[in-house]
């Protein structure tokens, strides 16, 4: 069985391509999956359908649009890792998070300790929680040997 992950949160470091390289250094069986990850190119998803004046509709706009992938990839996939970041709010991992609960998928939340607190309710429905890509690459190994 191959598994399809699917890689949520925080665009502003390589924790994605710390998981993908750890899980092909152990060979696993996976398929990884994620949202647009260049943050630009994702604002500007819904441009294509005519720029907005207000930045209220072109987020709008931009974001249903984004959701189509998103939406599809989450319901597609066996697992999903949300990563939130101690630098920003990830209202949309957030939001990523209550969409696998609501579909009873599997998903492990990865952030550091210091944003424990906050995040209570979208952990208390995670499978687990890790600190660390190395540690999701552990967790993905046991799963799939």
């Amino acid at each position: 069985m191959s598994w399809n992950i699917y890689l949520s949160g925080e665009i502003h470091t390589d924790w994605r391509e710390q998981i993908i390289s750890g899980a092909l250094q152990q060979q696993l069986p996976a398929e990884f999956h994620s949202p647009v990850t260049d943050h630009a190119a994702s604002d500007a998803a819904g441009d294509v359908l005519g720029k907005p004046q207000d930045d209220f509709w072109r987020d709008h706009q931009s974001a249903s649009i984004n959701a189509i992938r998103i939406q599809t990839l989450i319901r597609q996939c066996d697992l999903a890792i949300i990563r939130f970041g101690s630098e920003y709010k990830q209202w949309n991992a957030a939001f990523d998070a209550g969409f696998c609960a609501a579909l009873n998928k599997p998903y492990i939340t990865l952030h550091d300790a210091n944003i424990v607190h906050p995040l209570k309710e979208v952990d208390a429905s995670a499978q687990g929680w890790a600190k660390t890509p190395a540690q999701v690459v552990e967790i993905l190994g046991y799963l799939m040997t």
